[in-house]
């Protein structure tokens, strides 16, 4: 199953000896979560206003556009659509320095994308099996292909009265690939182009977004593997910080109130082995090349 390790990291901007930095790399590439218990992301008392579900709109969260700075997703008055904007945009840069510090073997092709705030209690959410994020599954992303990038996530519990944010970890992507590969479905002729021409896509889907949306879907629609599945369950206290490349880790976030998460596009070229990211699993699973 899905390894946790910690590392003792207690400040965003902290040096890192070459040592510490292949330590993170290797196990994160190895499908681990990496948990930085002592890195909590302080906030203001302005800030600490902003903790609350009234201020999320109908979606479960509030998301950030890094490059136009827009929120999106939030109800809120002018002023707090600030705060809220400069808090997030905070988070972004934090999260960036860090990377950079922590992982710079991944620097000269780090993407950063949206930074999300999440207001809202997971469990007893209500919402469709697809979106159901309480239940196991790989990251995988319906409207912006990544062709093949990795997708990795950093978390920060922000929650201001202790509650942990739980997890679900589950077995490893090459376990998971083989038990659902054989009911994954090739993608249509000419389809990827038709999603991108109608604007449902955000650029071309490649035979590997269309395989990673089918293996999310599979994974939580099949209730006996949810069921089954070799999982434990991870708490993460309030004032930690987690890495994790959603895209390989069977997750699954149970409850919970208050997070902070910046996503981040890493490319193959970057990564110490290439071999364990899940389009070179998917692609020697299938025999052919999939972006």
């Amino acid at each position: 199953m899905t390894k946790v390790i910690s590392l003792p990291i207690a400040s965003w901007d902290q040096p890192f000896s070459s040592v510490e930095q292949e330590c993170a790399t290797g196990a994160l590439e190895s499908g681990c979560v990496v948990v930085l218990s002592q890195l909590g992301f302080s906030l203001s008392d302005q800030e600490a206003q902003l903790l609350s579900p009234a201020i999320a709109g109908e979606g479960k969260n509030i998301s950030l556009d890094p490059a136009r700075g827009i929120v999106r997703g939030s109800r809120t008055t002018p002023g707090e659509i600030e705060l809220l904007q400069a808090m997030m945009a905070r988070f972004a840069t934090s999260t960036l320095t860090l990377l950079r510090n922590l992982l710079p073997r991944y620097e000269d092709g780090l993407h950063g994308a949206r930074t999300s705030f999440r207001p809202i209690e997971i469990a007893g959410r209500v919402t469709s099996w697809r979106k159901d994020d309480t239940r196991l599954h790989v990251d995988s992303f319906p409207s912006s292909p990544t062709r093949g990038a990795r997708i990795l996530r950093v978390f920060s519990n922000v929650n201001p009265t202790g509650q942990v944010r739980t997890w679900r970890l589950g077995e490893p992507f090459e376990t998971v690939l083989r038990r659902h590969l054989p009911a994954l479905s090739a993608p249509l002729p000419g389809m990827s182009y038709l999603l991108e021409r109608l604007g449902i896509t955000k650029g071309r889907r490649s035979a590997y977004d269309h395989f990673m949306l089918k293996l999310h879907d599979r994974m939580k629609a099949d209730a006996a593997y949810q069921a089954e599945a070799a999982q434990h369950v991870h708490e993460f206290p309030a004032g930690c910080t987690w890495l994790v490349f959603t895209d390989q880790v069977s997750h699954a976030a149970t409850a919970g109130q208050y997070a902070l998460e910046r996503t981040f596009l890493v490319p193959l070229k970057c990564l110490r082995d290439p071999s364990r990211a899940p389009l070179r699993v998917l692609e020697r699973a299938l025999g052919r090349e999939l972006a």
